[in-house]
């Protein structure tokens, strides 16, 4: 590999990163982050690169989930439990319907920064620099919170310190018992307009469950059942965090971006020759990277051997974001160049991203509809070249907020502003999260039948 160090991005071209007024103040902000402890450990890295391997391998199930853009206004223990609930639900059913292990990485203790579309807004004639998330600006429209300020990373380190806290807490102390995830389901279904098409789903996975339970395979006596493994991931936008928090690992001697588990680059900023894709091939993280419609398969074959030059199995995800429409046509193509160079890839469709559109009042907003149809569409493609569909990336929460349209609770347009909380992109709320995963898992069942 070329010589790599974490500063090395900053000698490549740098897209969607913010202008700080004291640049003084930016240097003593990453000096102090950089004397911090990890957020996360080059072990628990490990851990989650070998259950991707198995992803790319077609013997587990990658669901990563969570929210838009974090909030330090919204952070609290009763959000960070509720998605993290949401989550385990959606993947007990995942792995019933896969009949897989699923690898759960949340959009969690991390996700502040958020690329936009256009450098600025403006509203009555006033113009400001958009809001790119709570780790670099505010979201309140004042010059004042717009600007770029260097501290507001030293309060996303505190958030996602205190975040993965209680996500380990949850994990490892009974939270996830996949007994207790099954009552949770069984309330959903119960309470679900369309309860009866998820009723003997939800049946067989009670039975299965009171089965281990007959063999002796408890909670009280196997581990597993009531512990799960718990990751965390975002988008490795603002490269000054990304490297204060980077980390030579003492056993390996690798190094590895100790703000999460898994980080991946955007649609955005995945610029062969750019600074996120340079900064990001030196760690040894598990990656993802976002590909839309107009990737060139070059690149997206430059993008594989640049950031993951060994070919490790569960080193690199593409996250394939295209719309409901282009799926069909763009996959296909670059599933064909990837297998003849033998790069060994998880591939997760996101189908949130491309599915969005402004509704008649103002509300951006995505179509449940859409969002399923696109992983249908995912799927189909993967079964026609005979590769692995392997993973699924959505955005939501574990709230009941009303961003989407459609679903079973037949969320409209008019009813958008009942409560529309996000910071940015619309999300799914906890009942259209589950009621996905059942229909995906109905999928999968049938298919794996």
């Amino acid at each position: 590999m070329e010589e790599w160090l974490p500063d090395s991005w900053r000698l490549k071209p740098a897209a969607h990163l913010p202008e700080y007024d004291d640049a003084a103040l930016l240097k003593r902000v990453e000096q102090k982050l950089h004397k911090y402890p990890p957020l996360v450990f080059a072990e628990e890295s490990m851990r989650l690169k070998k259950s991707l391997g198995e992803v790319a391998n077609g013997r587990a199930f990658l669901l990563q989930g969570g929210d838009c853009a974090e909030s330090f206004e919204d952070f609290g223990a009763n959000n960070i439990r509720d998605m993290f609930r949401i989550l385990l639900q959606m993947a007990v059913v995942l792995m019933y319907g896969a009949a897989r292990p699923v690898v759960k990485v949340g959009r969690m203790a991390g996700q502040f920064a958020k690329p936009r579309s256009s450098a600025f807004e403006t509203i009555n004639g006033v113009t400001l620099p958009s809001y790119k998330g709570d780790n670099i600006n505010g979201i309140e429209f004042t010059p004042e919170s717009r600007a770029a300020q260097p501290e507001r990373m030293l309060q996303a380190y505190h958030h996602a310190s205190a975040t993965l806290n209680l996500l380990r807490a949850f994990s490892q102390g009974g939270f996830a018992d996949l007994n207790k995830v099954q009552e949770w389901n069984l309330g959903f279904v119960a309470n679900s307009l369309q309860g009866e098409r998820y009723r003997r789903f939800s049946e067989r996975i009670s039975e299965t469950l009171d089965f281990m339970t007959a063999c002796g395979i408890s909670a009280s006596t196997v581990p597993v059942v009531r512990e799960t493994p718990f990751y965390t991931s975002h988008e490795a936008l603002l490269l000054p965090f990304e490297e204060a928090l980077t980390r030579v690992d003492s056993s390996t001697g690798d190094w590895y971006d100790c703000s999460a588990h898994m980080l991946w680059i955007g649609e955005r900023t995945r610029d062969p020759d750019g600074a996120h894709v340079e900064f990001a091939r030196g760690v040894s993280n598990p990656l993802g990277v976002k590909v839309g419609p107009n990737v060139q398969t070059d690149d997206l074959l430059r993008l594989c051997d640049i950031l993951n030059p060994l070919n490790e199995a569960g080193r690199l995800t593409l996250i394939i974001r295209m719309g409901r429409h282009k799926v069909a046509e763009k996959l296909p193509p670059l599933i064909r160049a990837v297998e003849r160079e033998g790069y060994q890839v998880v591939w997760s469709c996101d189908p949130m991203h491309a599915n969005t559109q402004v509704a008649s009042n103002g509300y951006k907003t995505r179509d449940f509809n859409a969002i399923l149809e696109e992983v249908k569409n995912f799927f189909a493609v993967h079964e026609a070249e005979g590769t692995y569909a392997g993973g699924l990336h959505f955005e939501m929460t574990g709230q009941d907020v009303t961003e989407c349209v459609g679903g079973a609770q037949a969320i409209t347009e008019e009813t958008l502003g009942q409560r529309y909380s996000t910071l940015c992109d619309p999300r799914l709320n906890a009942n259209q999260s589950l009621e996905l995963a059942f229909l995906v898992a109905e999928m999968l069942k049938r298919k794996n039948a």
